[in-house]
């Protein structure tokens, strides 16, 4: 009999713990609690103790009693494979780990420099130091160049500018593209050369040192006997 009173409490209340646990791990990769159906499971308890074969039920008992989600992480075992843990604790470390993992992850960028063939040699070095930049950060590198009107009748030159452009880099970067037209744009790609780890100095040796052989000691002690 429900009381109906002020202070009467909604038979709801006390299942809101468990409704909010639930919703809180909804949507998730793994088969989890009442969603684990199978006839039979091997169960491992939460500090990795195997527990045995028992039904899904049973585990499930388990794992309620010990305030626990049952989480099924080997579907394919035959039984399948069910573990006892926090689930939302268990999401949210992964999550965190997929967090680190992508903010040191190393995203290459195609960087781009633009010239025109009639490029006169201050700009030249002004774009080739920008490139050498891109590059030693580690990102890879068009250059191009664009020609305009009858600049397209003299299509060599831009070649000539983007091969120049390339044995200046040499050192810190390797054609991946060669020179290449493509309508009134010629262009070329760059990718900064892999940075090899300075070889450590070896330990210097000991120098050897030459025990005195054993015949002369023999004879000196003899000449002191006599």
């Amino acid at each position: 009999m429900l009381c109906c009173g002020a202070d009467a409490v909604h038979p709801y209340f006390f299942m809101f713990p468990l409704l909010w646990r639930w919703a809180t791990i909804a949507n998730t990769d793994h088969q989890i609690n009442e969603e684990i159906r199978d006839k039979e499971v091997r169960l491992i308890g939460a500090d990795g103790e195997q527990l045995g074969i028992m039904s899904a039920e049973e585990a499930l008992r388990i794992a309620t009693e010990q305030e626990y989600d049952l989480v099924k992480i080997a579907p394919g075992s035959n039984p399948p494979v069910c573990k006892i843990m926090d689930y939302g604790k268990y999401r949210f470390e992964q999550t965190k780990k997929e967090k680190e993992a992508k903010k040191n992850q190393r995203v290459i960028e195609i960087k781009e420099i633009r010239m025109s063939p009639s490029i006169d040699t201050n700009d030249f070095n002004t774009k080739l130091k920008n490139g050498q930049k891109f590059l030693s950060e580690g990102n890879r590198l068009k250059v191009s160049v664009r020609f305009r009107g009858r600049e397209m009748a003299h299509t060599e030159i831009g070649g000539v500018i983007l091969r120049d452009f390339a044995a200046k880099c040499a050192d810190i970067a390797n054609m991946d593209k060669a020179p290449k037209l493509e309508g009134r744009n010629m262009s070329m790609f760059l990718s900064p050369k892999p940075q090899t780890a300075p070889k450590k100095p070896g330990k210097p040796k000991a120098p050897k040192t030459e025990t005195p052989a054993a015949e002369p000691v023999a004879e000196a002690e003899k000449a002191a006997e006599e």
